[in-house]
Formats: C-alpha cells, sequence, structure tokens
C-alpha cells in the first residue's frame, strides 16, 4: 500500500497537482483530500495509476560509475535533471539518484550496464561503509563504484575491487550508499515494458481524440 506522506510530498513537484491525480485516478476531485484526512483508503487499482501520474518510481540517471574505467566530471556533459530515468518496479520514498555502471573490475557481482541507485544525500559517516560497497565521489572529482576500507588516517580511505588493483590513501566528497541494483537484463525488460505502456497511452489518447 503506498504511504500517504510519500503522495504528498509528490504533488508538491513542479506540474502535479491533487486534480491532475484524481483526473488520472478517474474519481471526483475531493476523493484526493479524502485519502489525506483519512475519510478515503487508495484501491488496490488505483496505485499504477498514482504511481505513474506522480512519477513515484522514477530515478533520473546522473552518469556513469567507474568500476575499473575512471569517470571524470570534466569529461563527461550531465545537466542538472540527468541523462534521462529509470523506473523502479516499486515506488520509491527517498531521494535517489542512478548511474550507470562502465568497467568489468566489480565482476561477478556488479557488470558493465547495470544500474546503481543510490541516496542522493550521504547519510552516514564514513566510517560506517567500511567494508561496505558504494558509489563514491573523489575529492579530486572521480567516481568509482568501490567497497570501502579503513586508509592510513581517518581521513583516508582505500577503494578495493574484485577484480582491479586497489587505489589507497585517497579523500572522499561523497559516498552514494546503493539502494538498490538493476541488472543490465532487467533494466532493458522495464524499459521495453515503459514503452509499450506509452504506446499503448498514445494509442489510447488518439482513440478519444478521434471520436471527439
Amino acid at each position: 500500500m503506498l504511504d500517504v506522506s510519500l503522495i504528498e510530498r509528490a504533488l508538491k513537484k513542479p506540474g502535479k497537482t491533487k486534480g491532475g491525480l484524481a483526473a488520472a485516478m478517474g474519481v471526483r476531485p475531493g476523493a484526493v483530500s479524502e485519502l489525506f484526512s483519512g475519510i478515503r483508503l487508495i484501491k488496490a487499482s488505483e496505485i499504477p495509476l498514482i504511481i505513474d501520474y506522480l512519477n513515484l518510481n522514477s530515478v533520473p540517471i546522473m552518469g556513469r560509475v567507474g568500476a575499473g574505467a575512471v569517470i571524470e566530471p570534466e569529461h563527461e556533459q550531465v545537466p542538472p535533471e540527468g541523462l534521462g530515468e529509470v523506473e523502479l518496479p516499486f515506488p520509491i520514498a527517498e531521494e535517489t539518484v542512478a548511474f550507470e555502471v562502465s568497467g568489468d573490475s566489480m565482476l561477478p557481482k556488479y557488470e558493465n550496464g547495470d544500474i546503481i541507485v543510490v541516496f542522493k544525500e550521504q547519510r552516514h559517516p564514513v566510517s560506517s561503509f567500511y567494508g561496505e560497497e558504494a558509489v563514491v565521489r573523489l575529492k579530486t572529482g572521480e567516481r568509482y563504484l568501490k567497497t570501502i576500507e579503513r586508509g592510513k588516517s581517518a581521513a583516508h580511505v582505500n577503494l578495493t575491487s574484485f577484480n582491479a588493483k586497489a587505489i589507497n590513501g585517497v579523500k572522499l566528497e561523497w559516498i552514494g550508499e546503493i539502494y538498490v541494483t538493476l541488472p543490465r537484463g532487467q533494466i532493458q525488460r522495464l524499459r521495453a515494458k515503459a514503452a509499450a505502456r506509452a504506446r499503448k497511452a498514445a494509442k489510447t489518447h488518439g482513440g478519444r481524440a478521434h471520436e471527439k
């Protein structure tokens, strides 16, 4: 079941309104306010309609992350809104961004072309990530998908991979805690499904316009 607070936050996005949500759900305008007040419950059939209208499962892809390959921001011009979006098979309640894996140093767990969804803001201190895989950005700007290990000092870390030499004694600017990983094959299936849904919607809208 969708959390009503998630819907309320999503309605603050530009272009999203209670009226628009009601229209997408096929209900009278006052029904949305009734959801927030607890008078009305969300029906199972309305969940996908709400998710689609509010883009509750869409995550912006903010570029590539190196798993062996070095990805430097000055060589990758990414607009603020990202390079596109990936649709997850479920709604998300947190601010997240996605990166496409480039390289093979984290095989067999992560493959070239996989999508890594991470929390947009670093939520914990560096020390809490020791021994964990994460997307990291170095003080010098490079981005990697690596395992974070304790360095010689509290200000430095070592970054290790399954199939590459360790990067030792570096300072981190940001750590993207991994929320979910989407294998390349699953991404292709999700995109094909989204494209089919868009074609169906366009056909439906076109038929309605023709009737008018």
